[in-house]
């Protein structure tokens, strides 16, 4: 038997705010990788820029992924 579809209001305060505090970490993640990779020059991505894009839509996996592992990371200046 398949349970019903629970709607907003019928979920607890507690299970609200934990659905809207992971969409804000998730599209703040959205926001700072995707404008890392519009901003960073080609040759400081690993891999072809065009194809992180639609990849920084996978929720959570695509921008954690980006900004771990496509970045060139620059040394700092002594």
């Amino acid at each position: 038997m398949a349970r019903p579809k629970k709607k907003w209001k019928d979920l607890t305060t507690g299970q609200k705010r934990a659905i809207v505090a992971g969409a804000a970490v998730q599209f703040t993640l959205l926001a700072v990788a995707a404008t890392d990779l519009a901003r960073r020059p080609a040759a400081q991505v690993r891999g072809p820029k065009w194809a992180w894009a639609p990849a920084l839509a996978v929720n959570f996996v695509g921008p954690v992924a980006y900004l771990t592992c496509g970045r060139v990371r620059s040394r700092p200046s002594a």
